[in-house]
């Protein structure tokens, strides 16, 4: 495989768009971003911009044309517009593609039957028949929740709001990674093409219970006020398949409680003891790196 230069970004906005965009400029690829065409959102004077129409072959494959790797960092309600995108860039003769996963284990037999992972599946067997057939290469970046992101906005937990939900009782080890890390790493991907060629990659900055999550955390930004309910995942289990029968389900109940069982639940993989952090160039957060982390969000 020739050495991966430039690089086609999907999604350079939202809540990983940005780091992954900053990982790549830092680790010096060139960077074109795909931006729909009534896009407004401006970028640095040093990465290209290409507006296309996501619902059009010609147009994605034309963006496309070029470029080394494609790197999909569509929000979850767009996902199924990637399917498109593995054919453009096939078409367009890409070497590499990086799906928009960047969360729990969709590797895991299990994880992969919870609805919510529906079309990530459809894009992985997509790109494994066009790998099966020669036409390009994949990645898949397996990193647990946003560790930053979701201590901010109470998906792991809110630290301002001292509250962390302990599921099944907060025993279960996860792992979780940064935004910035996951940026590092990806870029760090294209770097290695052939060790990471057609697999998964599984990274993490710290691999915590929920439990000790809370022991760091008031630690870190003090022991009073806290609240720790236990939930249970089979009772969130339950409510989010019944919510998904409704006829406006509240996609707060059924897609963020399916993610965290994804995460949380027993036998979904969140653990990644064996990873690829070495590889890719990541540290493991040692516990006062990781206080650090918790008052920063505080802070922040």
């Amino acid at each position: 495989m020739t050495t991966i230069s430039k690089v086609a970004l999907a999604g350079a906005t939202g809540n990983l768009g940005p780091a992954i965009l900053k990982g790549l400029l830092d680790a010096g690829f060139q960077v074109t971003v795909l931006t729909r065409q009534s896009s407004t959102h401006t970028f640095p004077p040093n990465v290209n911009v290409s507006p296309v129409d996501y619902d059009d072959l010609e147009s994605l494959t034309s963006a496309l044309k070029g470029q080394d790797a494609v790197i999909s960092t569509l929000a979850s309600l767009a996902l199924s517009k990637q399917l498109l995108l593995v054919e453009a860039a096939a078409k367009a003769d890409v070497q590499r593609f990086i799906p928009s996963e960047f969360g729990s284990n969709t590797i895991n037999d299990k994880t992969r039957q919870l609805p919510v992972y529906a079309d990530k599946v459809k894009v992985q067997e997509a790109l494994q028949k066009a790998a099966d057939a020669g036409r390009l290469s994949y990645t898949i970046v397996i990193n647990g929740p946003f560790l930053d992101w979701g201590l901010k906005v109470g998906f792991i937990g809110s630290i301002k709001g001292k509250k962390i939900d302990l599921f099944d009782g907060g025993e279960r080890v996860f792992s979780a990674t940064t935004l910035a890390s996951i940026g590092k790493a990806t870029a760090a991907v294209l770097k290695h093409p052939e060790e990471t060629k057609n697999r998964a990659v599984y990274i993490h900055d710290t691999a915590v219970t929920l439990k000790k999550l809370v022991a760091i955390s008031k630690k870190a930004v003090g022991e009073d006020g806290w609240t720790t309910d236990n939930v249970s995942v089979d009772e969130m289990y339950d409510n989010a398949l019944a919510e998904m029968k409704k006829p406006q389900p509240n996609h707060n109940v059924f897609v963020f409680g399916l993610l965290k069982i994804g995460i949380w639940g027993e036998g979904y993989g969140a653990h990644y003891e064996k990873n690829d952090n070495a590889l890719l160039g990541l540290k493991e957060l040692d516990d006062a790196e990781l206080e650090e982390l918790v008052v920063n969000v505080a802070k922040g």
